[in-house]
């Protein structure tokens, strides 16, 4: 069972949803773009302070609140960590956040124009304890490289198929089947994909619902017919590789699409800067992202 107020929130509040997720692979890249190099570290347990000790100066930051961030998605060790000596799942509720949780284990080598998810093998035990520490929702992520009808379906049956796992541990899945913006076949992939995602939504059983973070389509609209699906609570876009300005603007032509934007979120921030320009530069970036997501 779906905490009721979180669950309206998500489904019906103005905003959008933080992705503060980023995992080993893409740790260094993402204190990089913080302005800290991989000479501040020697082994992961430092590299992992350093990248919590950013997520928590962002959790902690004035600007991050319920008005304009409804959720958060969560990396494992930051949802196990404390920020401002609590919990950090009972911080962002605090705050009118939603707390998610990123649980797929990565991606398998590309074939048939798609990476699938890596098995995950303890993944009952992982939701157990992510809803006891008030976890609402999960994300899992795949990458669909190439229009392969095949590919494509079979990378929707294995979300579909998790999902329905998470749902029967009382959490809201997030399905992330990223679609490559570089791809040359995009447009194709997109209509593929959403057929593919629309025929298996009208095969749920009962009354489920799931969310959806895709890619935002080539083609401005192109996803009207999922965001208006009633098995399907919210449609959130990833920034894919656009820089925020692009983010934003590409968003905005897709109405009822909400952001769940990372590096396009983050990218001004950096672990040079005083609170006062910290919190200014974040809380622009947060108010630039909440009015592409009110389209």
């Amino acid at each position: 069972m779906h905490d009721p107020k979180m669950l309206e929130k998500i489904e019906t509040a103005p905003g959008f949803i933080a992705a503060l997720d980023q995992s080993g692979g893409s740790t260094p890249k993402a204190l990089k773009g913080y302005g800290i190099g991989e000479d501040a570290f020697t082994n992961d347990e430092e590299m992992f302070a350093l990248i919590h000790d950013m997520r928590s100066r962002i959790i902690t930051s004035p600007c991050f609140n319920g008005e304009k961030v409804i959720g958060a998605i969560l990396f494992e060790r930051t949802m196990d960590g404390e920020a401002g000596g609590k919990p950090v799942p009972a911080v962002l509720w605090e705050r009118g956040v939603v707390p998610f949780l990123k649980v797929d284990k990565g991606l398998e080598d590309e074939a048939d124009g798609v990476q699938m998810m890596k098995p995950m093998p303890n993944l009952g035990a992982l939701l157990d304890r992510a809803r006891a520490k008030g976890i609402f929702g999960t994300k899992m992520r795949s990458v669909i490289n190439l229009a392969s009808p095949t590919g494509i379906a079979a990378i929707v049956k294995q979300q579909f198929e998790v999902a329905e796992q998470i749902l029967s541990h009382g959490l809201m899945p997030i399905i992330e089947p990223e679609v490559n913006i570089k791809s040359a076949e995009r447009a194709q992939c997109d209509a593929i994909l959403r057929d593919e995602i629309l025929k298996t939504l009208d095969a749920l059983s009962g009354d489920l619902k799931v969310m959806l973070k895709l890619s935002i389509p080539q083609e401005a609209g192109m996803f009207d017919s999922l965001v208006a699906h009633p098995r399907v609570l919210r449609v959130v876009a990833l920034s894919g590789g656009y820089a925020r300005p692009e983010a934003c603007a590409e968003l905005a032509k897709n109405k009822g699409m909400i952001a769940s934007f990372s590096r396009a979120l983050l990218e001004d921030l950096r672990h040079q800067m005083d609170d006062d320009e910290f919190n200014a530069s974040l809380g622009g970036a947060i108010s630039e992202i909440a009015a592409a997501s009110a389209s």
